[in-house]
């Protein structure tokens, strides 16, 4: 992908004689400035993830620098500014400066029409901004490019790119005109000079968000990039760095904005009835079990179920309480109440809940069931009918069993217990839960001679209607069934 960036100084003259457009810079809006005393000490300029230093500035580029972290400036006025304090000796310094803030992810580039701020190019993550090259081919918007609203801007951003581009309502019919593949010379937008849309396309180019090699080498749909979607690439950019976000891991951004929710998941107000499990005897349980490595070694996806000889509800009890239960919850320290699981949890969070969703099950009816891990119970949520039938349909079909699977152990997660700490990885977090539970109940159900099998995939929606939690609050994210084994099924 190339991209065109024009001189940040530059001014256009509109047909009046008056400045129409200058491109503008700035410093990124996270940054802090950390001055010592004297002129000639290091000044030290601190974001989220990412500290510059600039040692013995000398007083203009001291001012140049204070002026980029309180607003938008030409880098002509900055040079205006320099040479009035040191003199014709302060630009090369100042210009020196500019690049090492450049090099380092810390400078923003803008376009002001008008007097009106109407494009920003920002930095999210701590890259080099681009290096010029002109738009000579056709372009279009990149099918990766994301679109959303804030603060009265459009914001648009690709997982490509550390740059995000943030455009006023003058500037926004850009991106509808980008729909196609266009001419960059001939495109147009209402209210907006020729010169105007050609730097807002600088931009949009400078952060990834334009293919801009033309039709006949739409290098998007070819090689590595090509086999990605744009929501898969969007979570994966989003969750492993600070390409799309300067604030990562555990941040608290939520901190001030909503209490943390409680570690102990409030009993349904509505569950039709409750069942409390007989407790195992572990001591005897790990006389009995076989090795881990045997455990490991006869782990497989068991697809078939001994319909003659069902689970029982003891079984199915013992597989919860040795892999589900909370053994302890205590104070983190962090306002948040934190949980102790048979599996690892990012943060002690604990935020997955267990609904077993029984077909046949000796000792218990058919239905939606929630496991209860701090008291070792069940929550009957929802009796069989068409939510909790459809629950069933998806996990047989996507099972390949012939007959109705006896248990399946939905995933839930409660999504605030990890967004109110984690900034961009939370989602990824839970799902990285979801995958050591797994494990965990492949082992202890291998170990006590159950068939288990792991499923790809399921259906939210379905969920929710069969559960009735809130879509947003807390929802299914995977999926296990669990049965009697058929005879031989180890051989």
């Amino acid at each position: 992908m190339t991209t065109q960036v024009h001189d940040p100084g530059l001014s256009v003259l509109d047909p009046d004689g008056r400045v129409g457009l200058e491109r503008t810079l700035r410093l990124r809006r996270d940054a802090a400035l950390a001055e010592q005393a004297g002129a000639a000490d290091a000044l030290q300029i601190a974001a989220s993830a990412g500290t510059v230093l600039l040692p013995a500035l000398s007083l203009g580029v001291l001012e140049a620098v204070r002026t980029l972290a309180r607003e938008e400036a030409t880098e002509q006025r900055l040079a205006t500014l320099v040479t009035g304090i040191d003199g014709e000796r302060g630009l090369l310094r100042m210009h020196l400066v500019l690049r090492q803030l450049d090099q380092a992810g810390f400078i923003e580039h803008g376009v002001l029409a008008g007097g009106e701020l109407i494009a920003v190019a920002r930095p999210a993550g701590f890259q080099p901004f681009p290096a010029a090259a002109p738009l000579t081919a056709l372009v279009k918007l990149s099918r990766f490019a994301i679109l959303r609203a804030a603060d009265g801007l459009l914001i648009a951003q690709s997982p490509r790119s550390h740059l995000f581009t943030e455009l006023a309502p003058a500037a926004a019919p850009v991106i509808g005109a980008l729909a196609d593949w266009t001419e960059p010379a001939g495109l147009t937008a209402p209210g907006l000079s020729q010169p105007a849309v050609a730097a807002v396309l600088d931009l949009l180019a400078a952060s990834g968000l334009l293919v801009t090699d033309g039709a006949d080498a739409d290098r998007e749909d070819e090689g590595p990039v090509g086999q990605w979607s744009a929501p898969e690439l969007w979570l994966h950019a989003r969750t492993r760095g600070v390409r799309l976000s300067a604030g990562y891991g555990g941040t608290y951004h939520l901190r001030d904005k909503f209490p943390p929710a409680p570690a102990v998941r409030p009993a349904s107000p509505s569950a039709l009835r409750t069942v409390a499990l007989p407790q195992p005897d572990l001591a005897l349980i790990a006389r009995r079990d076989p090795p881990l490595t045997e455990v490991i070694e006869r782990r497989r996806s068991t697809r078939e179920h001994d319909d003659a000889a069902p689970i029982t509800a003891s079984q199915l009890g013992e597989l919860l309480y040795r892999t589900a239960r909370i053994r302890r919850a205590f104070d983190g320290g962090d306002g948040q109440e934190l949980t102790d699981h048979p599996y690892p949890a990012g943060g002690s969070l604990g935020e997955l809940e267990v609904y077993p969703l029984i077909t046949k099950c000796t000792g218990l009816e058919p239905g939606l069931w929630r496991y209860a891990a701090d008291r070792h119970g069940l929550e009957l949520v929802a009796e069989p009918g068409p939510p909790v039938r459809a629950l069933v349909d998806l996990a047989r079909t996507t099972s390949l069993l012939r007959t109705d699977p006896q248990v399946v152990l939905i995933v839930a997660s409660r999504f605030a217990r990890l967004n109110w700490k984690y900034e961009t990885i939370a989602y990824a977090l839970t799902l990285k839960h979801v995958g050591v539970f797994y494990q965990t109940v492949y082992l202890v159900g291998t170990a006590m001679g159950l068939a288990v099998c792991g499923l790809g995939g399921g259906d939210a929606d379905d969920f929710a209607r069969a559960s009735g939690c809130d879509y947003f609050d807390e929802g299914s994210v995977g999926e296990m069934i669990i049965g009697s084994a058929p005879v031989g099924w180890e051989s």
